[in-house]
C-alpha cells in the first residue's frame, strides 16, 4: 500500500500553516513549525510573501495539495475520489469532503480513538478494527451511516486500548457519529455536514483545478 513516508513537518511548511499531522505534537514548543515556519528548501524563506503573488492556478494547485496532505492521500487516490464526487448527485466539492471524512483511518482519528490521522492509519492497517463485527485492516475503506465500528477483542488487551478510554476523554468526537469509550466502539449516525468538516480546505478551488 503507497503511502507518503517523508516527513510530516515538511508538509506544514510547504503549505505555510499547520495541517496537524502529528498529533499532540503539534501543539507543544517540539512544533518544528512553530521553529522554521517558512517553506522548506534551499529558498524557503524568499517564498515568504509571495503567496499574494501566485497565480490563479497556483492558489488551485495549493488547495488541492492541502486537502491531500491533511487526509494523507496520494494524487492517484485523490484524482479517484474526485471522480467519484463527480459523478455523485449534489456539489461535487461537498462531495469529494464527505468521500474523504468517510475513510475509516479519517472516522478512527474524528472518533477520537488516535490522535493523528496518521496514527489512525497505522492502528486499521495493524487490524485493530472492526466494521459490523468483519475485521477491517483497510485505512481506505468507506463507511456509511449505521456501521458499527469497534476494537477487536484481542487488541481490548495490549495496553494502548486499556488506557485509550481515559486519554480520549479529553479528545472531541464528532458530532455526525457516537462513540462509546468504554466498550471501545462508534457508530456512524450521518453523513457530516460542510460546517462539521473543519480543516482550511477550498472545496471550490479543488473543483477548479480539475476542471481546467
Amino acid at each position: 500500500m503507497a503511502k507518503y513516508t517523508g516527513p510530516a513537518c515538511k508538509l506544514c511548511r510547504r503549505e505555510g500553516e499547520k495541517l496537524f499531522l502529528k498529533g499532540s505534537r503539534c501543539f507543544s514548543p517540539k512544533c518544528s513549525f512553530e521553529k522554521r515556519g517558512f517553506a522548506p528548501g534551499q529558498h524557503g524563506r524568499t517564498r515568504q510573501g509571495r503567496s499574494e503573488r501566485e497565480s490563479v492556478y497556483g492558489h488551485q494547485l495549493r488547495a488541492k495539495q492541502r486537502a491531500r496532505r491533511v487526509y494523507n492521500v496520494l494524487e492517484r487516490q485523490f484524482s479517484r475520489y474526485y471522480m467519484m464526487a463527480l459523478r455523485t448527485r449534489g456539489m461535487t466539492g461537498f462531495n469529494l469532503l464527505q468521500t474523504l471524512e468517510t475513510r475509516l483511518d479519517n472516522v478512527v482519528f474524528r472518533m477520537g480513538l488516535a490522535e493523528s490521522r496518521n496514527q489512525a492509519r497505522q492502528l486499521v492497517n495493524h487490524g485493530h478494527f472492526k466494521i459490523n463485527g468483519r475485521r477491517a485492516d483497510i485505512p481506505s475503506m468507506l463507511v456509511k451511516p449505521g456501521d458499527v465500528i469497534t476494537v477487536s477483542e484481542n487488541s481490548k488487551s495490549t495496553t494502548y486500548f486499556k488506557e485509550l478510554a481515559d486519554v480520549a476523554e479529553k479528545r472531541p468526537c464528532a458530532v455526525w457519529m457516537d462513540r462509546d469509550l468504554k466498550g471501545l466502539s462508534g457508530r456512524i449516525l450521518r453523513l457530516p455536514e460542510r460546517a462539521e468538516i473543519d480543516g482550511n480546505i477550498d472545496e471550490q478551488l479543488i473543483v477548479e483545478y480539475y476542471s481546467r
